[in-house]
């Protein structure tokens, strides 16, 4: 090594104490847990329109060959056994938040990357000393508390974490030693390093570059003049195992938003406008849920070209107000142009903030303008009950007849809708079909979100 290659070596721990915890097939598995007629079968969760695409395939699907961020139709036609649902948020999230819970019983050091992983520096916490142990035991306790299965690897940098917990997978824990890390690392394929896609590992080939082997072996100045300074620079040090990034909390979220490609395109300023507040009010529920107020709204539009165009609108002050932030989302859409044809729209909620200008009546009194902080919908009194028809008619969305009780909703055609009344409590279920005018079904929260509360 060279003196700044020692330098960089120095600075890494000597122990493996870095761990990475991913929640398999997430999505899917949230599902197959919720509905007990969909364990050990094949479920694909994303768009479930033509150009649906793939969110999340269980293992099952994934056997057949479905993968994630597959055009929906393509993982039908290969698992076509598998149920297709679109995801539920609200559900996912409770789930995300228990998860969590447990990994930093570990350590005061817990960086979420996404809803369903996060490191953890066992560093700062009680555990440095026997780091697989602890991670059996919290992968025990998420398996006891949400019937999930999470796949943990640990090592001396996120790097090597990250890498061993996708070789745990499924439902696994992989500790990489310091002395094993070489015997680890080397035979892996050189696109398993982060910051290696399409592009990179197309010129990474013509240097006859396919495992972490044949990249550590590439001189340093080779690897700046064909991906450039610092794509080359991050790669040699990768692949020597200097990971030099710590482990931290990410903060705050930054945004919360929802898209919609449509089956097919559509067309016309009043069309087009509806359906935006149809976009922005899934957007505003997932607001909602994160609790707060947000400042700036953003449209996104994609023309049926595949043209893609954003417009932002900024209020003077936070806000929780649907009908503010409904308008807002409107006026950036005009602002994209919405005269085309329109093949996707997308509204989200930025600069995001737990107080927020809202906008309450009192009584006929005029509108009042107060600061408040915001609290979930469920928390602001009695909501109407939102009846289930065929427009917003989900695969997987919860519902309940006053009868048959809690179930979920397989497909709606016109005024029938096909249900399975079951839960996670419940043995699994057959289909029913309803008349919806006979026998109405009201849009309920998941059952995790009040089981898996904080609270609870």
């Amino acid at each position: 090594m060279d003196p700044a290659e020692l330098a960089d070596a120095s600075r890494v721990r000597a122990r493996a104490t870095v761990l990475h915890a991913d929640a398999d097939s997430f999505f899917a598995a949230v599902e197959q847990r919720d509905k007990p007629s969909l364990r050990g079968k094949p479920v694909l969760v994303g768009g479930t329109g033509p150009r649906g695409v793939v969110s999340t395939a269980s293992y099952e699907a994934r056997q057949a060959g479905a993968r994630s961020a597959m055009p929906m139709s393509r993982a039908r036609r290969l698992a076509p056994a598998a149920a297709v649902l679109h995801p539920r948020f609200e559900a996912y999230a409770a789930y995300s938040r228990r998860i969590m819970a447990a990994l930093a019983t570990l350590s005061e050091l817990v960086e979420p990357i996404s809803i369903d992983e996060a490191f953890v520096d066992l560093e700062a916490g009680p555990h440095a000393a026997d780091p697989g142990g602890a991670a059996a035991a919290v992968r025990a306790r998420i398996r006891e508390e949400t019937g999930l299965a999470v796949s943990i690897g640990i090592g001396r940098t996120k790097l090597v974490a990250k890498l061993a917990s996708d070789a745990a997978k499924p439902d696994g824990l992989l500790v990489v030693e310091p002395a094993d890390e070489d015997d680890f690392l080397l035979p892996l394929p050189a696109r398993a390093v982060p910051g290696i896609g399409p592009a990179t590992q197309a010129a990474l080939e013509r240097l006859d570059v396919r495992t972490v082997a044949d990249l550590r072996r590439q001189p340093l100045d080779v690897l700046t003049m064909t991906i450039g300074e610092s794509a080359g620079t991050n790669l040699f040090r990768l692949a020597r195992g200097i990971d030099l990034r710590t482990v931290g909390p990410s903060g705050e979220r930054k945004s919360v938003g929802a898209e919609r490609t449509f089956a097919e395109d559509i067309f016309g300023r009043e069309t087009i406008a509806a359906a935006v507040d149809a976009v922005a009010d899934e957007a505003l529920r997932r607001l909602t849920a994160h609790g707060g107020g947000a400042r700036t709204v953003v449209a996104k539009v994609r023309f049926a070209d595949f043209t893609t165009v954003t417009r932002s609108v900024t209020l003077p002050q936070p806000s929780a107000e649907p009908a503010e932030l409904r308008a807002a989302a409107q006026q950036a859409a005009l602002a994209a142009g919405i005269s085309d044809s329109v093949r996707l729209l997308g509204v989200s909620f930025h600069n995001l903030s737990s107080h927020a200008q809202l906008t309450l009546p009192w009584d006929d009194a005029p509108v009042a303008e107060v600061t408040a902080l915001a609290e979930p919908v469920q928390n602001a009194g009695p909501a109407r009950p939102r009846l289930l028809d065929e427009h917003v008619a989900r695969p997987g969305l919860d519902v309940e007849h006053p009868q048959l009780g809690r179930g979920w909703v397989v497909h709606v055609r016109g005024r029938e809708a096909t249900v399975r009344f079951e839960t996670v409590d419940s043995p699994p279920a057959r289909s029913r079909v309803l008349d919806l005018d006979a026998d109405p079904l009201v849009v309920v929260h998941p059952l995790a979100a009040e089981r898996l509360a904080p609270d609870t």
